[in-house]
C-alpha cells in the first residue's frame, strides 16, 4: 500500500488538522469578535470541504483493502464516511450557532472553532480506526479538546464545574478503556482489529472476555449509556449551550460508530459474549433515560436524559449484530442528529427580552401564543424524539425494532416499545406547557437568521417530508453497513 494512497484516504483529517493549526496561529493575532466570527466561518468552510472529500467513499461503497491506509491502522471505508458526514454536519451547526451565544456572554474567542476542528479531527480518526493505537489517539484528541470546550465560559461557575466533572470522569473512562485494550492485546498478541479477530476465534478466554468488557464499559462512558451515564445531566446543564449541542451530537455519533466497529470487526466472532452486555445496557439506558427525565425542570437536563434514552434505542440495532441492525443504527443516527440540532437550536432561541437564556420548563408556558413558529418547531422536535408518527423520529425507532425482530430478539423489541411509552410522557409534558398553560411572558427575545434557518431546516427533515429521504438513507446506510461486515 503506497504512501500516496494512504495520504489520499486520510485527506479529511489532514485538512482539518492543518486548518486548525493555521487558524490557531491566526487567532493569536486576532482582534475582537469580528475576527472570531471570521475564523468560525472559515472552520465551517473546512468542514464543508472535508464532507465533499468523503462523499465519493460513501457513494462508491469503498471497502476492504482499497480503503485501508498505513498498513491497516486506518480505514477510509464507506462506514467511516457515513459517520464523518454526520459528525461534520453536527459540528458545523455547533459552530454556526456559537457566535451569538458567546458574544452575549462576552466570551467569543477564536479558540472555540479551533478546538472544535481538532475534536472533529479526532472523531475522524475514531470512526476510521482499525487498530487499538489509532483508536486511542483519535479518542484522546477528541477528549482533550472537549474538556476545554466544556469549561469554555471561564467566568461561569457552572461551566467550570462541568469541565472538571467531564475531565475527571472522562479520564476514568479512558483509563478503563485503556486497561481493556491492554488485556485484549495481551491475549490476542496484536493491536490490529483484523489480527484480534483472527486470534479470538472459537471459545473466548476469560482474560480476553475481561478485556472486551472493560472496553465496552469505557465506550459506554463516551456514549453516555447507563449505568455509565452519571456525568451527562450535569455536564449538559453546565456547559455552554452550543457546546452541549456539540456533545449531544458529533462525539456521540463518533463514539457509537467506534463501538459498532469494535463489536463487529475484532469481536465479530464473539457475538454471544458481547450481545448480552449490549442488550442489558440498551434496556437500562432506555428505562433510566425515560424515568430520569420525568422529574426534570431544566430543559438542558431533560435533553440530557433524552440523549441517554435515545442511545438505548440505538443499541438495540447493535444487539441485532447483523448488517440490517447496523444499517438501522446509522439511519437512526442521521435522524437523531437532525432532532438534536433542532432541539438545541430551539433552546438557544428561547431568550428573554434582554437576550438571557431561558432554560426552565415553566418559563416557556404558553409560548405558542407568543412565538408560534418557534413553538411549532420545538413541539415537532419533542414529538419526533418521542417517536410519534408521522414525524420522522418514528422511522428511526421503527427500523431498529424491525432489525431486532428479524434477528430473533422479539422480547427486546417488545420491552423497548413499551419503555418508549414512558419516554413519551416528558416530551408531551413540554408540548402541553407550551400550548395549554397560561403564558409566562418570559421567552420573548428575538433570534438571528442563522438560528431560524437551522431550526426550519431541522424541522423540515423531521417532518413527514423526511420520509422522502428513506430510500436514499436506506441505500447509503446499507453501503456503510456492508463495508463494516466486509471482512467478517
Amino acid at each position: 500500500m503506497s504512501w500516496t494512497h494512504s495520504l489520499t484516504l486520510v485527506a479529511p483529517e489532514e485538512l482539518l488538522s492543518v486548518t486548525g493549526l493555521v487558524l490557531l496561529l491566526a487567532s493569536a493575532w486576532s482582534r475582537g469578535q469580528r475576527d472570531a466570527r471570521a475564523i468560525t466561518w472559515l472552520s465551517v468552510l473546512a468542514l464543508a470541504i472535508a464532507a465533499i472529500i468523503v462523499v465519493p467513499a460513501l457513494c462508491g461503497g469503498l471497502r476492504g483493502d482499497a480503503a485501508n491506509a498505513f498498513d491497516g491502522l486506518y480505514s477510509g471505508d464507506s462506514f467511516a464516511a457515513f459517520a464523518k458526514l454526520l459528525v461534520y454536519a453536527a459540528a458545523g451547526a455547533s459552530l454556526l450557532i456559537a457566535p451569538v451565544f458567546f458574544e452575549k456572554a462576552r466570551s467569543m474567542r477564536p479558540e472555540y472553532p479551533v478546538l472544535v476542528l481538532f475534536a472533529v479531527a479526532g472523531m475522524g480518526m475514531m470512526v476510521s480506526a482499525t487498530n487499538l493505537l489509532t483508536l486511542y489517539v483519535g479518542l484522546e484528541l477528541n477528549s482533550l479538546a472537549a474538556y476545554v470546550l466544556a469549561a469554555f465560559l471561564r467566568n461561569d461557575q457552572r461551566s467550570a464545574e462541568a469541565g472538571l466533572k467531564y475531565f475527571v470522569l472522562g479520564a476514568l473512562a479512558s483509563g478503563i478503556l485503556l486497561f481493556g485494550m491492554s488485556l485484549t492485546y495481551g491475549f490476542a498478541g496484536t493491536t490490529s482489529f483484523a489480527g484480534i479477530a483472527a486470534a479470538l476465534t472459537g471459545d473466548i478466554s476469560t482474560g480476553a472476555l475481561f478485556g472486551l468488557v472493560f472496553m465496552l464499559a469505557g465506550l459506554a462512558f463516551k456514549i453516555s449509556a447507563a449505568p455509565f451515564h452519571m456525568w451527562t445531566p450535569d455536564v449538559y446543564e453546565g456547559a455552554p449551550t452550543p457546546v452541549t449541542m456539540f456533545f449531544a451530537s458529533a462525539p456521540k455519533v463518533a463514539a457509537l460508530a467506534l463501538t459498532m466497529r469494535i463489536a463487529i470487526v475484532p469481536f465479530g466472532a464473539q457475538t454471544v459474549a458481547w450481545q448480552q452486555i449490549v442488550i442489558v445496557v440498551s434496556l437500562m439506558s432506555i428505562i433510566i433515560g425515560a424515568l430520569g427525565a420525568i422529574g426534570q425542570s431544566n430543559l438542558k437536563r431533560l435533553l440530557a436524559y433524552s440523549s441517554i434514552n435515545n442511545v438505548g434505542f440505538l443499541l438495540i440495532g447493535l444487539a441485532a449484530a447483523t448488517p440490517a441492525g447496523v444499517g438501522a443504527m446509522l439511519v437512526y443516527l442521521a435522524i437523531y442528529v437532525a432532532m438534536t440540532v433542532g432541539g438545541f437550536v430551539a433552546l438557544l432561541m428561547l431568550k428573554d427580552v434582554d437576550g438571557n437564556q431561558v432554560e426552565q420548563i415553566d418559563q416557556i408556558a404558553g409560548l405558542s401564543r407568543e412565538r408560534k413558529v418557534l413553538s411549532l418547531c420545538f413541539a415537532m422536535v419533542m414529538l419526533s424524539l418521542a417517536g410519534i408518527p408521522p414525524l420522522f423520529g418514528f422511522w428511526g425507532k421503527f427500523v431498529v425494532f424491525q432489525a431486532a425482530v428479524a434477528a430473533d430478539l422479539l422480547p427486546l423489541a417488545i420491552i423497548g416499545i413499551a419503555a418508549s411509552v414512558i419516554g413519551a410522557f416528558y416530551y408531551l409534558k413540554v408540548v402541553k406547557v407550551m400550548y395549554f398553560d397560561e403564558p409566562a411572558g418570559v421567552a420573548l427575545g428575538k433570534s438571528d437568521w442563522v438560528h431560524q434557518a437551522l431550526l426550519l431546516l431541522a424541522a423540515l427533515i423531521i417532518s413527514p417530508l423526511g420520509y422522502l429521504l428513506t430510500k436514499w438513507l436506506s441505500d447509503l446506510s446499507s453501503l456503510a453497513a456492508g463495508a463494516l461486515f466486509a471482512g467478517t
